[in-house]
């Protein structure tokens, strides 16, 4: 997986706990909703895969949300290594984990790397009613919304109605 397909998996997780009709909706609750989630991005859909995934992306979101120190990704690269080969004359590095974590670990990697290389540029959606992310490709870093078309006009119209009241005698 490229690092920009390995970026928008992570993205995708993180943005399955939308708000909906005013209520936060799980596009991973159900188990059959899961499974498909994490067989559609390479895993097995095993219901320990999926326990660990849903685990892994509260830590997540909470990490990204700034509610919870890096540091509590740890748990979920227990025991993960990463071994050297040679493959087609070529250095690689292959991860060690176990099948139901793969996906997981994946992911916490995939964020560390975000973070190691594009610092500031995952983060929350600006309009605090909003549960979603986006990854900031920005030339400077400027994007405030997980949508411009939603988010980002909802929130620009509340200022104006703000604005327009306040200037009223």
């Amino acid at each position: 997986m490229t690092d920009r397909a390995a970026e928008d998996v992570l993205l995708e997780l993180l943005n399955t706990t939308p708000v909906v009709d005013g209520l936060v909706s799980d596009a991973l609750g159900t188990s059959a909703e899961g499974v498909a989630w994490v067989r559609r991005h390479g895993g097995t859909g095993s219901r320990e895969e999926v326990a660990y995934l849903v685990a892994a992306r509260g830590a997540l979101q909470d990490v990204v949300r700034g509610r919870c120190d890096p540091a509590c990704l740890n748990e979920f690269l227990r025991g993960v290594s990463s071994v050297p080969g040679i493959k087609d004359g070529t250095l690689e590095w292959r991860l060690q984990v176990p099948d139901a974590h793969r996906l997981t670990v994946e992911l916490v990697l995939t964020w560390a790397q975000v973070e190691k290389t594009r610092p500031g540029r995952l983060k929350p959606c600006g309009n605090p009613e909003c549960r979603r992310f986006l990854l900031d490709r920005s030339k400077p870093n400027s994007a405030r919304w997980c949508s411009m078309a939603e988010c980002g006009n909802r929130m620009k119209a509340r200022r104006h109605y703000r604005r327009v009241k306040d200037s009223q005698p």
